[in-house]
């Protein structure tokens, strides 16, 4: 195997819930309140739909917010990539790679390990430079059981609740997080950041009408059917591992600069709906602090 070519899960198409479009001639990220599942392939208007995307589409209620999706894994670590990512916006290479304890930062020395204090503060992720970037990897296709469609956030909502979902679900499967009937599911909410704006995250729940306790059963089920088989899961597994193993950064040669592009510009430090509006509520603040000086100075006068 070629050292530093990390083998991830094969990519059939992504699935998002934004995208990118150009402006002032910048690439600049938009939002939506629904998945698109897309090809691999672009065309003038970006991201060509893949033919799943109209399947499904067919099935929702006009707007896709939810896909029934199966683990390739069973292990949530395999399904589920999250790191603190600092990308080189001109190249969009991966600078910086870290878990909030430790980093494996590329010099000029080659790739080096550092402590990671996270982006809130560590001196290179100012301005929205470091975020936390997840890849999650589920297979949506019966004509590939070993393909993956990936779903990229930099949103910590999506991300901590997939992690937990993943978790959560592998416990009380006994280990079968593959063999369970799962769904992505678009869910919406308000913050005190988002100041009563919806923002959108991702969620992992089971599919419409399947208790917990059937979903178990049909794991159980399918893990014996499999094996009778003769397929070997926890060799899939290790395989997986030792692909994403296979580079020190633990980064695919994807497309880095449109991942850059949607999800690290460089003016904004958000995605996936999780949107800070604190500059704009300023804006509005001070905006409110001219108007009532000028409203006082007008009184005062009179």
């Amino acid at each position: 195997m070629i050292k530093g070519l990390i083998i991830t899960p094969p990519v059939l198409g992504r699935i998002s819930i934004g995208g990118t479009i150009e402006k002032n001639g910048k690439r600049i990220p938009t939002k939506d309140d629904q998945f698109t599942i897309t090809s691999q392939v672009q065309g003038k208007e970006g991201w060509i739909n893949h033919p799943l995307d109209a399947k499904f589409r067919q099935l929702s209620d006009g707007k896709l917010r939810k896909i029934p999706v199966r683990m390739l894994f069973n292990e949530p670590e395999l399904n589920l990539r999250a790191e603190y990512t600092l990308f080189d916006r001109q190249t969009g290479r991966p600078v910086c790679v870290g878990d909030g304890e430790s980093c494996k930062r590329r010099t000029q020395q080659g790739v080096e390990t550092h402590p990671c204090p996270s982006p809130e503060i560590c001196p290179l992720a100012k301005g929205g430079a470091c975020k936390p970037y997840g890849r999650l990897y589920v297979n949506i296709s019966e004509d590939d059981e070993l393909g993956s469609f990936v779903f990229r956030t930099t949103g910590f909502n999506s991300i901590r609740t997939l992690a937990a979902r993943l978790n959560y679900f592998s416990a009380v499967s006994n280990n079968k997080l593959s063999c369970l009937p799962l769904q992505l599911t678009l869910r919406g909410k308000s913050t005190t950041q988002s100041y009563r704006t919806p923002i959108y995250y991702v969620d992992l729940t089971l599919e419409d009408g399947v208790s917990i306790l059937q979903a178990v059963e049909q794991a159980q089920a399918m893990d014996n059917e499999l094996k009778s088989y003769g397929f070997n899961q926890h060799a899939l597994d290790a395989a997986a591992k030792q692909g994403y193993g296979n580079s020190e950064l633990g980064f695919a040669d994807e497309d880095t600069v449109g991942v850059v592009d949607e999800f690290y510009p460089e003016e904004s430090d958000s995605n996936d709906f999780e949107v800070k509006t604190q500059s704009k509520v300023q804006d509005v603040v001070q905006f409110a602090d001219i108007a009532n000086g000028l409203r006082q100075s007008v009184s005062s006068v009179n």
